[in-house]
């Protein structure tokens, strides 16, 4: 029997409060010195694109250089255990994505951090993941597509990491329609469409804003958006397509336990007003991204309902008991 799935998924950065020693002042001088914004994944994924947005913006608003670093692997654990391992001194601050943050700790033992280890300051953008193929495969629908698949023959999905909300998708997918497909995960959106496009995959859940860039090189069956999504507005949702799920990933930024609130409140103000900017939302718009502006309040509860939604999912799909 087929069930049903939804889930809206969602990333982060934020910055640690200043020690009171060395270089730094107290919690008021904030920020004093360099802010380092580390990124969990690979150079050109959604992460570094917005991060690298917002830079001019927050060393403007903040009056300090920040320097963006990256901290790739197992889908952006890798980076998130380094996050919840900085010290609380406000000058380092990480990305965030939901649901990465939720499913990995969910169902790995050795995740390397728990979820209520990230500090959460704002979430600022989403993207609907879509399902696409090569635009010369000859599957022109996503009928087409899970005939295919039921074929008998091996069919590889390309995503970018692990427990990821790409890597939920497939799940869903496959368990909706019964399914024996393999997912092939990288460490980043970018390797992940790169190995796509590369031949090296039949096909990919893709972020739409991978999907609007690179929409002539391929044939895009569906979208998990809620909604027919503005930029893409002839590819039908999953839901139109008669499979019962939505699929997308939000970003946002974080800093580590017992960041001083004084700290968070700077970083949060600056976040948010960088992501109500008119002229960014425009161009996120325009790129593929959905704008977002959620505090860090909003966002902590949405983290909490998610992850009630996700523990459920993931019981139906057999990865936790």
């Amino acid at each position: 029997m087929k069930r049903r799935f939804s889930f809206t998924v969602a990333a982060a950065a934020a910055i640690l409060a200043v020690s009171g020693c060395g270089t730094g002042g107290g919690a008021g001088d904030y920020p004093s010195e360099t802010i380092t914004y580390s990124i969990p994944f690979g150079p050109g994924g959604q992460s570094d694109v917005e991060a690298r947005r917002q830079e001019p913006m927050l060393e403007e608003k903040l009056d300090t250089e920040v320097n963006i670093t990256y901290k790739e692997g197992a889908g952006g654990a890798v980076g998130w255990t380094e996050l919840v391992s900085e010290q609380p001194d406000g000058y380092f601050i990480s990305g965030m994505n939901i649901p990465h943050i939720i499913l990995q700790p969910m169902t790995q033992d050795d995740a390397g951090y728990e979820t209520e280890q990230i500090n959460p300051v704002a979430i600022f953008q989403g993207t609907p993941i879509g399902l696409a193929v090569p635009a010369d495969s000859g599957i022109e629908t996503l009928d087409d597509f899970i005939e295919e698949a039921d074929s008998g023959g091996q069919v590889t999905i390309a995503g970018s990491g692990t427990y990821s909300g790409h890597h939920l998708a497939f799940m869903q997918l496959s368990s909706l329609e019964e399914l024996d497909m393999e997912y092939v995960p990288s460490t980043g959106a970018a390797e992940s469409i790169q190995n796509f496009l590369g031949g090296n995959t039949d096909a990919i859940f893709a972020n739409s804003n991978d999907l609007v860039k690179y929409k002539d090189d391929m044939n895009i069956l569906a979208i998990g958006s809620e909604e027919t999504f503005e930029a893409l507005p002839d590819v039908p949702t999953f839901q139109e397509e008669g499979v019962d799920f939505t699929a997308s990933i939000d970003r946002g930024v974080a800093v580590p336990p017992d960041t001083e609130e004084e700290i968070i409140q700077t970083l949060e103000d600056t976040f948010l007003e960088i992501a109500n900017d008119e002229s960014v939302q425009e161009e996120m718009i325009n790129e593929g991204f959905e704008p977002l502006a959620m505090g860090r309040e909003d966002t902590q509860n949405y983290i909490e309902e998610r992850t009630e939604e996700f523990e459920e999912t993931m019981r139906e799909l057999g990865e936790i008991e």
